[in-house]
Order: C-alpha cells, then sequence, then structure tokens
C-alpha cells in the first residue's frame, strides 16, 4: 500500500522530471538560436529581403508590375520590410532572456522600443514625396527628427541602466533559485507559442486581405507588438505572483512589480501618437534608471545592515 510519503516523493520524481524535460527542449532552442548558424541565416534572410524589395520597387516604378497600394510604390518600401523582420528576430530574442534575467527582459523590451522608434521614423521619411521640401513645417520631418531623437535617448539610458545593474538572488536556497528558474523557463516556451500563434495569424490575415494588409497605418501595423507586448504583461505578473513562493521581501516584489509597470509604458506608448508615444517610452525608460538606481542602493545598505548584524 502506498503511503502518503510515498506519494509525496513520487510527485516529486515526476514534477522533477517533466522540469528536466522542459528545460531540456528550451536550452536546445536557446542553443540552436544564438548559434553561429542560426545568426548567419538571420543576417542572410534580411538582406536578401531588402534586395527583394528594392527589385520589386523597381519593377513597380517600371510598370513592369501593375500595384494600386501606394506603399509598394515607395523607394523606401525594401527598409521597412527589413526593418520589420529585424523587430520580429529581436522581438523573438527577448523570448530568452527572461529566463536568465527579468530584469535584462525589461531592458530588452525597451531596446525594441528604441527599434520601433527608429523603423517609425523610417516610415515618416517614406511620406516625403517632394524631396526637396525639407521645410521644418513638414509633418513627417517632424516626425522622423522625434522617433530619432527618441530612439537616441532610450538607447543611451538602457545602455547607461545594464552598466548600473546589480544581479542579486531571489533566494539564497539552491533547489528554489533552480526552480524560479524552471519556471521562467516554462513561461519562456509559452511565449514562444504565443509568438508563433500570433505570427499564423498574421499569415493568415495577409492571406485573406492581400496587399491592404501592408498599408502600415501609422504605428498600427504593430498590432503584432501591441498583442505580444499584452501577453508580457501578463506573463510579468505571473512571475510576480510566483516570486512570493521563494520571498516575499519588499525590496524584490517591489522591483519585479515595477518591472510590470514599465512594460505597461510601452504598451500604451503603441497606441498614441507621435510626441506622446516618444515621451511615454522616454518616461517609461527613465523609470527603469531610477528604479535600478534606487534598488542598488538599497541593496547594498541590506548588505551592510547583515554584515554589521553578523558582527
Amino acid at each position: 500500500m502506498i503511503t502518503f510519503a510515498d506519494f509525496l516523493e513520487l510527485k516529486e520524481e515526476v514534477v522533477n522530471t517533466i522540469r528536466k524535460s522542459i528545460s531540456s527542449i528550451y536550452d536546445r532552442i536557446d542553443q540552436f538560436w544564438d548559434g553561429k548558424p542560426a545568426q548567419k541565416a538571420m543576417s542572410n534572410m534580411l538582406v536578401i529581403s531588402f534586395i527583394l524589395g528594392f527589385i520589386f520597387y523597381g519593377l513597380t516604378s517600371l510598370e513592369i508590375i501593375q500595384v494600386e497600394n501606394e506603399f509598394f510604390k515607395n523607394p523606401f518600401f525594401a527598409i521597412e520590410i527589413s526593418f520589420t523582420l529585424l523587430l520580429i528576430m529581436e522581438l523573438f530574442s527577448l523570448i530568452f532572456v527572461l529566463p536568465k534575467s527579468v530584469a535584462q527582459a525589461n531592458l530588452k523590451q525597451y531596446e525594441l522600443l528604441s527599434l520601433i522608434f527608429l523603423r517609425a521614423g523610417f516610415k515618416e521619411f517614406s511620406k516625403i514625396h517632394d524631396m526637396a521640401d525639407w521645410s521644418l513645417a513638414s509633418e513627417p520631418l517632424r516626425n522622423m527628427f522625434c522617433y530619432g531623437i527618441g530612439g537616441l535617448l532610450i538607447f543611451i539610458i538602457v545602455n547607461y541602466t545594464y552598466k548600473l545593474q546589480k544581479h542579486t538572488r531571489l533566494t539564497l536556497n539552491d533547489d528554489d533559485q533552480i526552480g524560479f528558474i524552471h519556471f521562467k523557463k516554462v513561461l519562456a516556451l509559452l511565449l514562444m507559442a504565443s509568438f508563433i500563434i500570433i505570427g499564423v495569424l498574421d499569415i493568415i490575415s495577409f492571406a485573406q486581405h492581400g496587399e491592404n494588409k501592408l498599408a502600415f497605418d501609422s504605428l498600427a501595423y504593430n498590432k503584432s507588438f501591441e498583442a505580444f507586448y499584452t501577453i508580457l504583461i501578463f506573463s510579468d505578473i505571473v512571475i510576480v505572483l510566483f516570486a512570493l513562493r521563494y520571498s516575499n521581501e519588499y525590496l524584490h516584489i517591489f522591483r519585479y512589480s515595477a518591472f510590470v509597470l514599465a512594460t505597461i509604458f510601452i504598451r500604451i506608448s503603441f497606441s498614441l501618437k507621435t510626441y506622446e508615444s516618444v515621451a511615454i517610452g522616454l518616461g517609461g525608460a527613465l523609470f527603469v534608471l531610477l528604479l535600478t538606481v534606487a534598488y542598488n542602493y538599497f541593496v547594498d545598505k541590506n548588505i551592510d545592515s547583515d554584515w554589521d548584524q553578523r558582527n
């Protein structure tokens, strides 16, 4: 007859087996994605997409190919396609940062936001039909400048924050720390599945609506990015709740909760017009920087306090 203790031991073995299997699946995908063959293939894909896009523009200009959508008749169409593919790849890379560090994953989100702003700047450039018109009264030129400065400032803030970051363990118990990492790997695989589903839905939508799907209404094209960032918000909340299992220390809980708010700032920026979008994005990046400075200060204070108590 199986006793309760035997049941608990069997349960622990099953859980550990599942954890190891999931961790193995994640590690193999991560190793493949970070490998040189995959990086080389992605680079080739970006180059080929740019060349094909430019060739397609040339064919439409010569009226060899007839298209109604003005988007394809712009010489910067090839740049936008290539930059969009780059953003998709960077978004996928974000998934693999999460199990390593929640703080780094949050900064990776702001890296993506800076690239999204640059991409939006390229799009504004494509709206200038008369290249002789460089007047400051030109709205596309003002928007392009705003997106460019916004992306640059976020780039500076993010890299400065990286230098300031201090990584502390959520728990001193090795088994608990491993369990927390395994949980984040499971979450990363679920995010990966969500990413693939969103991509498949985009392909289906493109097949149904044809070239009109590529109209790219300002940042409205970022519907897929919006959907994924919404999922990221919920995943961040799950991490906060799961972290309570290992530590209820206010310093850690506030930090993880603040990361959720930082992700929400990014999500909000997608829904706003140029100036408001850049302002919210910059505000969110500064928020993460101040959070990092404050966290480092109080972590050092806690370490000094613990040392004084031991001595």
